[in-house]
């Protein structure tokens, strides 16, 4: 148990490579700042940025977990999420990338217009 309960505060793979290659990019930044240089704080920014990107695709892939509560047995930072692909309830990434459960009146005017069209 931790001093924030027992709970999993989620920690992942996504998010801790996410957040390796955010410093490296910052710290080029910083010392593109300290050298005035510009090419060295347009690749300290490109790198950040793809920090961002690189995190995305890892949680699309499964190796980042939604939020909320979830089993002890998925606590792990290792463990790959296999609801991945079906999409998180309720997250912004999962979608962009097309995936997630889609609202219900979505749902039901897609199934009359598929009716109307088979009937």
């Amino acid at each position: 148990m931790s001093a924030h309960g027992h709970v999993d505060l989620g920690h992942t793979v996504a998010g801790w490579t996410g957040t390796a290659v955010a410093v490296v990019g910052l710290t080029l930044t910083g010392v593109a700042v300290a050298r005035v240089s510009a090419p060295l704080a347009l690749a300290g920014a490109a790198v950040t940025f793809g920090a961002g990107a690189l995190t995305w695709l890892l949680h699309l892939a499964g190796w980042g977990k939604s939020s909320g509560p979830r089993p002890e047995s998925e606590w792990p930072w290792r463990v790959r999420d296999r609801a991945a692909r079906q999409g998180h309830p309720g997250c912004l990434g999962c979608r962009l990338a097309g995936r997630g459960a889609r609202r219900p009146e979505n749902t039901s005017k897609t199934a009359r217009v598929a009716s109307t069209v088979s009937g």
